[in-house]
Order: structure tokens, then C-alpha cells, then sequence
């Protein structure tokens, strides 16, 4: 396979006019020429936290506080998912990962809530959904067992250190959220040494001192913590210390689109363009181990062709702001996958 255009290239996303060749699902080659279309290439999205359980309520609980939305285990949330029947869950499940897809999501890192029968209920929703899975379950050592880790949700809200400890011994990977509503759960979170941490808003000077000594990644969802009200994260600050990634966060709240958290992320921080895409690709897939994320020789072809003819994209001087800030799916031309 050949694909032609302008080739975000790199951990840079240095715009390149060439082709990019594809064998057995793998970036090949990628040679500098005169291209002979006006498409855009770039590596499909990593959305590094969902929780896509909740798609049964959307826009459900205006008003509600986060706890009261999404904390356990009596948020509105967790009322509705225990009220729901299995085959309502599944369906809405299946058709908020069609929407991923559909939108160039390569992969995506879920909390699943439900134990061993959430981590089965995904499964079910994923069969004919061509986006990568790492399922990361919830309440249980053996939804653990069953998934891809273990996904915490909160140091206040429980002790870890035997769910952490049997993930380590299993290899598997352990997220935890932490400094969502306030700081009091960022160091007992990072004393469980997780994998990765998963918001961060009120993380302080020591917190990005301690995060940067450890080499912890922060996943960050701010359009879920706009929602929620909860604050901005210190997104440049977290840059400077560690690994960043992006995630959607619940279904519940926002639409699980990465075009839309990435121009979210432009517009209200000062990331540069360059590190949204990261955050957005490169970064999501090195916390889930992986081999997509960048458009470079060996990596998987997970990408996504954009139209660059397109009303919205047309007279773009700038490639890759233009992706990160003014994209969307109607401008998708066609998503490559292995």
C-alpha cells in the first residue's frame, strides 16, 4: 500500500511532502517526493482514559457535582450501570466504540467498572470494532486477572496496595486517578507506584517534583474536569516533569472524540501543537506498550488521512495546527489500520 500527501512525520510532526509504504501492516518506508495529493497523514489516536460503560446515560445529571456523578459506589453513574440490563449496556457500549473508530481512534485504555462481568461486557461490545483495547479492570483482583490491569479509582477511596502488588506480580498495568477534586489523594496514589496517573488538576510543585523523580505519566481529560468543574490541569508544568497523554474520560460527560480534547487542550492551555499530538498519539500508546502512535519505519499503520481539500481544511498553512485545532471527522478520508 502507498499512501501520498503531507506526512506528519516523527515525534515532531514535521510536514513532509512524500509517501509512506505499507507492508503486513507495518510502516515500511517513508520517502520525501513531490506528492501528488493534498491529503494530510498523521498517526491515529491513543485515547489514554474512557470509561465507555456510561454510554447508556449521556449528558445524564446536569447540575451534579463530581461526586455525585461518578464517585462509588453511589454516583449517578454507578446507579444507572446497575440498573441497566446487560444487553442495553453492551449495545451502547458497541456504539460509542464504533464512533471512536469511525473518528481515527487507533486504541484506547478503559476503566472498566463491573468486575469480571464488565470486563466481558467490553469484550462482547468490541467484536467487529477494528480499535485496539487495553481494559483495565475495576473492584477485583480477578477483573484484573481477566483484563489487560487494574484501573483505581481513587486512593481515597480504598487501600490498593493489594490489588497493586498482585498486578505487578501479573505484569499487567495499573492506572489510578488521582488529584481530581483536590491534592489530599496524589501522594498516597503515587505511594502505590502506578503505572500511570489519571488527571492531576490540583497537583502541586512537589507532586510534579515527585512525579518527575518517578517517571510517572500523567493522563490527562480536560474537557471531563471543565464539565465537572473541578478545574483545568497544569498541563505545561506536567510537560516539564513527565510523559503527558490525552483521554476523553466518560462517556457520560463528552463525546469520546480526540479531535475535540486535543483543539479543548490548544485553545486552554499552552501546550504547544506539537505536544497535543503527542498527547493525542505518541504518548497515550507508550503508557499502553504500544507499537503505534508516530508515523516512523517499523511502527504499526494505524493512521489517519485527512482531506486537505476539505471547506475546513482548505488554505491550511500550517498542517499540524490545523489537525490539532480545526480537524474533525468530517474531515477523515480514510483510516488506515494493520
Amino acid at each position: 500500500m502507498l499512501l501520498e500527501g503531507t506526512i506528519l512525520r516523527g515525534r515532531s510532526f514535521q510536514p513532509i511532502e512524500g509517501r509512506i509504504v505499507v507492508e503486513d501492516g507495518r510502516i515500511e518506508a517513508i520517502e520525501e517526493s513531490d506528492a501528488r495529493s493534498d491529503d494530510i497523514i498523521l498517526p491515529a489516536f491513543v485515547n489514554a482514559h474512557t470509561h465507555v460503560g456510561d454510554s447508556i446515560a449521556k449528558e445524564a445529571g446536569e447540575g451534579l457535582t463530581l461526586e455525585e456523578l461518578v464517585a462509588p459506589p453511589d454516583g449517578l453513574k454507578h446507579r444507572l450501570l446497575a440498573e441497566a440490563d446487560r444487553s442495553e449496556l453492551v449495545d451502547a457500549m458497541a456504539e460509542t466504540l464504533s464512533f471512536m473508530e469511525a473518528n481515527g481512534t487507533a486504541a484506547f485504555i478503559e476503566f472498566r467498572e463491573g468486575g469480571v462481568e464488565g470486563v466481558e461486557a467490553i469484550e462482547e461490545a468490541l467484536r467487529g470494532v477494528d480499535v485496539e483495547s487495553v481494559v483495565l479492570g475495576r473492584e477485583s483482583i480477578e477483573a484484573m486477572e481477566r483484563s489487560d490491569g487494574f484501573g483505581a479509582s481513587g486512593a481515597n477511596d480504598g487501600e490498593f496496595s493489594r490489588e497493586r502488588n498482585a498486578t505487578a506480580r501479573e505484569g499487567k498495568l495499573f492506572g489510578i486517578h488521582a488529584g481530581e477534586v483536590d491534592s489530599s489523594d496524589i501522594n498516597p496514589a503515587m505511594d502505590l507506584d502506578p503505572d500511570f496517573l489519571v488527571h492531576m488538576v490540583h497537583a502541586e510543585e512537589l507532586h510534579l517534583e515527585r512525579v518527575a523523580d518517578s517517571n510517572i505519566p500523567v493522563v490527562v481529560c480536560p474537557r471531563s474536569n471543565a464539565v465537572t468543574d473541578v478545574g483545568l490541569p497544569p498541563v505545561s508544568d506536567m510537560l516539564d516533569a513527565t510523559t503527558v497523554a490525552l483521554g476523553t474520560d466518560n462517556v457520560m460527560l463528552n463525546s469520546p472524540s480526540m479531535f475535540r480534547e486535543m483543539a479543548f487542550t490548544a485553545k486552554l492551555t499552552d501546550a504547544s501543537t506539537a505536544d497535543v499530538l503527542r498527547m493525542a498519539t505518541i504518548n497515550g500508546a507508550e503508557i499502553a506498550g504500544l507499537n503505534c502512535g508516530l508515523i516512523e519505519e517499523g511502527r504499526d499503520a494505524r493512521l489517519v488521512v485527512l482531506d486537505g481539500t476539505s471547506p475546513n481544511l482548505s488554505g491550511a498553512k500550517d498542517p499540524c495546527r490545523a489537525v490539532v485545532r480545526r480537524a474533525g471527522v468530517d474531515d477523515i478520508k480514510d483510516v488506515i489500520r494493520p
